[in-house]
């Protein structure tokens, strides 16, 4: 039976996908119902004036929209081969790489999808990942939204809900993002800060100074500069704040999405980093809540 569009969501997968497709996303997509997406809907509800239930409810169902299928398949290309490679152990190791490039297809289609690695699997049963090769046919998730029709007005952290949010100048909503947050609590600053610097793709310094923990760090005893990529330690983007050594970034774990596990930064997935890349500018106020 052919389906008619528009239509609501009618699944966990499917909400989530209508989700990003506005900009609010849910993090990792994989069909699955969890603290990200529930955050996801909450702010969709907060932006269409709902209830905010934090569920999927069916005043939210029948907001919440398919314009097309959420589900569509990708032709493997021999572009999406470029420059996989091994991630050094190391972080000398890494220094040494041209670029800290995806290792596995999968990996990198599922970024581009925003989608887990084990949708993917799950999506493509028959599919064996390692031996694909181009003209290849895979299934995964259309996620893919607009791009914003303006900048941002300012951005909104909130650190017991671990979000980043981008509203415009009259207070709407325009993007939701799930962050990860400072493991220590004294690391957590609030209050009001400036975007002083935005880089896409940027390299990392690794200071063995902010990484105490690291074995190796102690006797390397001198920074390192990790050269750029979506296994960058910062991800594809890199939101610098006027607090110095604060930023927003992305990170090449977007599973890890949402918990409170970083060093001090706010960090997103590589793909909700690109996408609030393209709303902020220097000067712009970010507020941190508690």
């Amino acid at each position: 039976m052919q389906e008619t569009y528009p239509r609501p969501a009618r699944t966990i997968l499917e909400a989530q996908v209508a989700l990003a497709r506005q900009g609010i996303s849910p993090g990792s997509i994989d069909g699955v119902w969890g603290q990200s997406t529930r955050l996801a809907v909450l702010a969709f509800q907060e932006r269409e004036g709902l209830s905010r239930t934090g569920e999927l409810d069916e005043p939210t169902r029948a907001r919440l929209l398919l314009e097309r299928p959420a589900i569509t398949t990708h032709v493997v290309d021999p572009d999406d081969f470029l420059g996989l490679q091994a991630l050094a152990p190391t972080w000398a190791g890494k220094a040494q790489q041209p670029a800290l490039e995806h290792e596995t297809l999968l990996e990198r289609l599922a970024e581009r999808t925003k989608a887990s690695p084990g949708l993917l699997q799950r999506l493509n049963p028959e599919v064996d990942w390692d031996r694909l090769r181009a003209g290849a046919v895979v299934r995964v998730p259309d996620a893919a939204c607009p791009a914003p029709a303006g900048p941002a007005a300012y951005l909104v952290i909130r650190l017991s809900e671990k979000w980043v949010r981008a509203y415009d100048a009259g207070g709407r909503l325009l993007a939701h993002f799930p962050c990860s947050i400072a493991a220590r609590a004294e690391k957590r600053p609030v209050g009001r800060m400036e975007i002083v610097t935005v880089a896409e793709n940027p390299n990392y310094t690794f200071d063995p100074a902010m990484f105490p923990e690291s074995e190796e760090g102690r006797a390397l005893g001198r920074k390192l500069i990790l050269p750029p990529g979506p296994n960058n330690p910062v991800g594809s983007a890199w939101i610098g704040l006027s607090l110095p050594g604060y930023g927003i970034h992305g990170t090449p774990h977007p599973e890890r999405i949402g918990r409170t596990e970083s060093h001090g930064c706010f960090r997103l997935t590589n793909w909700d980093a690109a996408h609030l890349l393209r709303l902020v500018r220097v000067g712009m106020p970010v507020e941190v809540e508690p």
